[in-house]
Order: C-alpha cells, then sequence, then structure tokens
C-alpha cells in the first residue's frame, strides 16, 4: 500500500512525460509536484523537503547530475532518494549518477510497471530512514536522561557524589591555574537519625529535599554547585570564592534554612531542622587534591559537631579550626 505522505518531486522539462508521472504517481496514491528546470528543483527541495525525487538527466538550464550534486552538498545531513530518469544508457552515466548522489535509474519511456516497484523499493527506504531517525532521537533521550542520573542526585536533584568529585577536581586545576581561591563546605544535618526515628523515612527524604532547595536557591552563580555527598551530608563547591565570600553565603545559607522552619521533634538543640558545616578555602598549588580538601572540611566539620552544632567551622590550610558565624 502506497503511503500517502511520501511527497515526490519530478523535474522533467518534457510537458508530455512530466504530465504521464503526475498522472501516474497520483494514482499509486503520492503526493506529486512537477518542475522543469534544475532551478526550479533546487529551489523547491529547499523548500519544501520532497521525500523522493525523480530527475531527468537532460534539462535546459543545467544537467540533472549537477542537480543531483548540488542537493546531496546543500544538505549532507540528509538523503532523499534520487531516481534519475534518462534516455541513455551508457555505463560512464549510470556510474555518474551514482557518484553524484544518485540511488537508481529509470529508462525512458517509463514503464509503468517498473516506476510502481521502484517507487516501492524506495519507498521502503524511506520508511525505514523514518524509523531510523525516531530511534535515533529516542536514543538521544535515553542518553540524556542517563546522563542525568549519573550526574543527579534521584532524591534530591542536586549533583550527586559522582558529579562532585569530577567538578571538585576541575576546580581545583582551575585554581591552580588561576591562582583563584576556591572553597569547599561540608554540611551535616544535625541529628537526622533522630529526625527519621521519631517521622519515618518518608519524612526524612522530604526533609533532605528541602535542606537541597535551600542550598540550590542560595547558589546564585552558575559556577557553584550544591551536591549531595552522601546520607544526611551535602556539599558546595565555590569557585573564584575567598573565605569572607564564602562565609557570607553560608550565612545565607543558614538564614534560608531557619527561613524555611522544618520541625525537628526530636532535636536537643532547638525546634527546627538546624546543620553544621565545614568549610576549607584555597589557592591549589601542586600539592592540592580533592582528598586534601575533603578531609579539611570535613576535619572543620566534626570541629563544628563537637563545638554543639547548629554552626559552621571554617579551616584553611594548615591553621587551627576558627569559628565561622553560627548557623541561627
Amino acid at each position: 500500500m502506497s503511503d500517502p505522505s511520501l511527497k515526490v518531486l519530478v523535474v522533467e522539462d518534457s510537458r508530455t512525460v512530466g504530465a504521464f508521472l503526475s498522472t501516474t504517481l497520483r494514482a499509486f496514491g503520492y503526493a506529486c509536484e512537477v518542475v522543469t528546470t534544475g532551478a526550479e528543483a533546487l529551489d523547491h527541495y529547499g523548500a519544501a523537503k520532497p521525500d523522493l525525487i525523480l530527475l531527468d538527466v537532460m534539462l535546459p538550464d543545467m544537467e540533472g547530475f549537477a542537480v543531483a550534486e548540488r542537493i546531496r552538498r546543500s544538505d549532507p545531513e540528509s538523503w532523499v532518494p534520487i531516481i534519475f530518469l534518462t534516455s541513455l544508457e551508457s555505463e560512464d552515466d549510470l556510474s555518474r549518477g551514482i557518484e553524484v548522489g544518485g540511488d537508481d535509474y529509470l529508462t525512458k519511456p517509463v514503464s509503468r510497471v517498473v516506476l510502481k516497484a521502484k517507487i516501492h523499493a524506495m519507498e521502503r527506504i524511506v520508511a525505514m530512514r523514518r524509523r531510523l531517525i525516531e530511534l535515533t532521537a529516542q536514543l538521544s533521550e535515553a542518553n540524556k536522561a542517563l546522563a542525568r542520573q549519573s550526574e543527579e542526585d534521584a532524591l534530591t536533584g542536586l549533583a550527586n557524589r559522582r558529579m562532585f568529585d569530577l567538578i571538585l577536581a576541575r576546580e581545583i586545576e582551575h585554581s591552580r591555574r588561576t591562582k583563584q581561591p576556591l572553597t569547599l563546605a561540608l554540611f551535616d544535618v544535625d541529628y537526622f537519625k533522630r529526625y527519621n526515628d521519631a517521622l519515618g523515612h518518608i519524612h526524612g527524604d522530604q526533609c533532605l529535599r528541602e535542606v537541597a532547595q535551600v542550598l540550590r536557591r542560595a547558589c546564585r552563580r552558575a559556577t557553584d554547585l550544591p551536591a549531595r555527598y552522601g546520607g544526611e551530608e551535602f556539599a558546595l563547591i565555590l569557585p573564584n570564592t575567598p573565605r569572607t565570600g564564602a562565609r557570607l553565603l553560608v550565612q545565607g545559607v543558614a538564614r534560608l534554612l531557619a527561613g524555611a522552619r522544618i520541625a525537628h521533634p526530636d532535636s536537643p538543640i532547638g525546634e527546627f531542622v538546624t546543620f553544621s558545616g565545614g568549610m576549607t578555602t584555597v589557592i591549589a598549588s601542586e600539592t592540592t587534591t580533592s582528598l586534601s580538601l575533603v578531609r579539611a572540611a570535613d576535619e572543620a566539620l566534626y570541629a563544628a559537631k563537637g563545638a554543639g552544632r547548629n554552626r559552621v567551622i571554617s579551616f584553611d590550610g594548615d591553621s587551627a579550626p576558627a569559628p565561622a558565624p553560627e548557623a541561627r
């Protein structure tokens, strides 16, 4: 059965042949347009994008070979079947037609039976190509989804641990090259196990989502990266951010979290969810690694917990932890 959506462009300077082909193709159930010159064919191809072209080799303004060659050059990513119409039967002409981008030949006078057979063959190829395009688009979307899954934490929508590791390594190299400061902050939701024990894991998951949203809102630069480091632990990678700027941002995170007023029914330090944090700021040297930064921020985080929680402590270089503004 013919595909009524198949659009055929006939390029034929003979009015008689053009009328025959047009009538025959429409009788077969195809949409058909007829033009008589190479220039018209090129214009129509650019405007209408036919699914199949029947192209006379001998045209009044240029050879059909030249038309086919220009179509292929103008749209190399696409493919439209081209069947040459010719009275020529030499092997050189056949070879040339294939070289310039033709796919098949019809010898004049054109037989209805042969025309229908060749159109059907090309129709199958067009259908397979359309399906291939659909599958390619589906594969592309699937690959994008997989990429998101490989970089995004499923629960919070923040960058996951894998993405965190990749970006931290990249930003260390950038800091080393540009001599600009880089800040890493780690946060831990205070008494999160007691929150889960009191309200259950469904509420616990929602709490983590809300904390993630707070971190996302606090990061206004495209280069700042909030991430879920693991469990109830979160991270911020802040490129080109000195210690003072990082402190201000962390204060902003604390204010946003306080404003969220996430009730904590079993916290010894308050009625709402709080966090403890540790941060470190460096201008990366040859010895700076992701491990050394995470270790420094983690030591500061544990110092914050030891100091009573609900606060952030900064650890810079080899200096001892020094208290930053409390997250209240």
